[in-house]
């Protein structure tokens, strides 16, 4: 069987994460509710004309939440798959996981203030 190309196992690769994407939208309530949030703070940085420091700072604020969130998902599964029944060491695991998440979006949360609050008063 011949190798396939390089630029084949890129384009694969883009699908397989793009089809990932896409589950984790579709199966994870705490994706939906990140993704109506990005939604809405895009919607309020074209409404008060945010400036493009400030849409750095917005889109990799939303895109660290939203990733290590599908991290977070990734974790979880991988622990419930291996040890099914409970265990303190896997629950360790995940409240670690999950502890990652508040804490990036405490981050997203301080830098949407730094850029909104100024515009709302």
């Amino acid at each position: 069987m011949p190798k396939e190309s390089f630029l084949k196992n890129r384009i694969k690769s883009v699908g397989f994460a793009w089809r990932g994407a896409l589950l984790l939208i579709r199966t994870e309530p705490s994706i939906k509710i990140q993704v109506v949030l990005a939604l809405v703070m895009t919607a309020a940085g074209f409404y008060f004309e945010i400036s493009t420091l400030e849409w750095i700072a917005q889109v990799l604020a939303i895109a660290l939440v939203i990733g290590i969130e599908g991290a977070n998902t990734a974790i979880e599964k991988i622990c419930d798959f291996i040890h099914p029944e409970f265990d303190r060491r896997i629950g360790f695991i995940k409240d670690v996981s999950a502890g990652a998440v508040m804490l990036v979006s405490i981050g997203a949360i301080i830098v949407g203030l730094i850029i909104y609050l100024p515009k709302l008063f």
